[in-house]
């Protein structure tokens, strides 16, 4: 099909390349998919057709399972006029069974793009290293863009901006955490996260968020008091207290997160209109109790739609 000009001038920035970490696009590109994704996510309401992958196919590597990653993923494909194949790690077995690099260089053989979702981010990067095709990473144990750039649309979508924003993370220094901190530094949005001691986000991603945080003014703020880090805050956001995967002693990390649970009483602390995120899932009653994340002020249900939004944007701009 004809791509109409967006398309166009999406693939003119963005075909081919690999998605691994949030900071593998400029703040320009990361705000341009935004405006595309809102674009499609409006075409798709009015039921108005947007196949602009018609005939090409992605690869869908499972190691973790996800409900929300792979639904998303399958039907942006189908909307797009795509198709996309779900791959386990049983069938697969990276690394262990076929390396890496002879996976990557087989699937692009046959695929127009790869999305993963595994555990160490060098499998990720090992496998965009040897892949002829655009990879995209659906989580690692150190990133997750793709949920990243859904947050950013939908605060964009409720507030109009994200420059000058303050935004609040409360919890653990995972994945999320170090993704999102980096992420609202490449387009100056202040950043505050409150940690347990000892949980605190790795230092090369403090390091990299402050290097771009110098350039667009952002304020990067690490801190272990919750209320500090929601004084005044335009977003909250919380992310379970233990990862998939988390096998160390599971009653003492719940015991030293308790005072991060996100509650009336914490939420107070923010601008009345502030907005509560999550990435879902949620553990009701550990890091946010019911009140808040089904209170007025939750957007995580638009959070989770529009991973769908944004990952076509993504899918029709690298392929």
């Amino acid at each position: 099909m004809t791509h109409p000009p967006v398309v166009k001038q999406m693939k003119s920035k963005l075909q081919g390349k690999d998605l691994l970490q949030i900071d593998d696009y400029s703040k320009e590109e990361l705000l341009d998919l935004i405006t595309f994704a809102i674009q499609l996510k409006n075409m798709n309401k009015l039921g108005e057709p947007h196949r602009y992958l018609e005939g090409k196919t992605l690869a869908m590597i499972f190691e973790k399972s996800s409900t929300r990653t792979r639904v998303s993923f399958e039907t942006g494909m189908f909307q797009l006029g795509g198709a996309a194949q779900f791959l386990s790690g049983d069938e697969l077995q990276l690394g262990n069974g076929e390396t890496i690099a002879d996976t990557a260089q087989v699937l692009s053989r046959y695929v127009d793009a790869i999305m993963i979702r595994t555990f160490g981010h060098e499998i990720v990067e090992e496998l965009a290293q040897y892949s002829t095709v655009p990879v995209i990473n659906g989580l690692t144990d150190d990133a997750h863009p793709c949920q990243v750039l859904a947050d950013f649309m939908t605060i964009y979508e409720k507030k109009g901006t994200l420059e000058g924003l303050n935004f609040a993370f409360v919890g653990d220094g995972n994945n999320m955490s170090q993704s999102l901190m980096i992420g609202s530094a490449l387009v100056g949005m202040n950043f505050t996260i409150a940690t347990p001691k000892g949980n605190e986000v790795k230092r090369e991603c403090v390091a990299t968020a402050q290097k771009y945080a110098n350039e667009t003014g952002a304020n990067i703020v690490e801190t272990n008091d919750p209320y500090e880090a929601v004084k005044n805050a335009d977003v909250i956001y919380t992310d379970v207290w233990a990862s998939m995967g988390w096998e160390g002693d599971l009653n003492a990390r719940l015991q030293a997160f308790k005072p991060y649970q996100v509650n009336d009483g914490l939420a107070n602390a923010a601008k009345n209109d502030y907005l509560f995120m999550h990435c879902l899932p949620a553990k009701r009653g550990e890091e946010v109790t019911n009140s808040v994340i089904d209170g007025s002020n939750s957007v995580v249900f638009d959070q989770a739609e529009n991973r769908l939004h944004v990952q076509k944007a993504i899918l029709a701009s690298v392929i």
